[in-house]
């Protein structure tokens, strides 16, 4: 698996991280994002409260939620969406995984742009709050995992569409 063209924490301390990740897809911009908008697809299951990526989703505006089903009827919030530009941005607030339970805020922006005919995505993560491990004990981690998920993010997207998905061809219905 591939792992994306440019990942670090680039600030790191006992209050705060940032992390910084860059990876070009090999797909337009509008399926990165159609990509991007269905975390389900790319998502890896290991890293869901349920063990499965079917059960997360990612609503499509402002106030919406990246949530995941959990059995019994219950559910998690992996985070809410601030700001939604389609097809270049997207804003959460979320505080990720190990951070959930800590009394931290995130803002995991995600921006894509046109790079030829494929896609160049950014990933910026900023953290602050306080950890009882501390931040910078966290961050490492915190930047493995968004690695995978970016390179399966990558992954699906350069996945060409499924028939079911291709534009019809045949000929227009006649109206009466």
């Amino acid at each position: 698996m591939a792992t994306p063209a440019a990942a670090e924490v680039s600030q790191s301390a006992p209050d705060h991280f940032v992390i910084e990740q860059t990876v070009t897809i090999a797909a337009p911009i509008e399926r990165s994002w159609a990509t991007l908008r269905s975390p389900q697809k790319w998502w890896d299951k290991e890293h869901t409260y349920s063990g499965d990526s079917d059960n997360l989703y990612l609503d499509s505006q402002a106030t919406g939620c990246f949530c995941e089903k959990l059995p019994g009827k219950g559910s998690v919030e992996h985070g809410h969406i601030v700001y939604v530009e389609p097809p270049r941005a997207l804003r959460l607030r979320t505080a990720l995984g190990p951070l959930q339970p800590e009394g931290v805020d995130g803002a995991l922006t995600i921006t894509l742009e046109p790079q030829g005919n494929g896609t160049k995505v950014k990933l910026a993560y900023v953290v602050g709050g306080f950890a009882r491990v501390g931040l910078d004990k966290l961050a490492p981690k915190v930047d493995e995992v968004l690695a995978v998920q970016m390179a399966h993010l990558k992954e699906a997207a350069e996945i060409a569409p499924p028939a079911d998905e291709a534009p019809e061809t045949a000929a227009p219905r006649e109206h009466r």
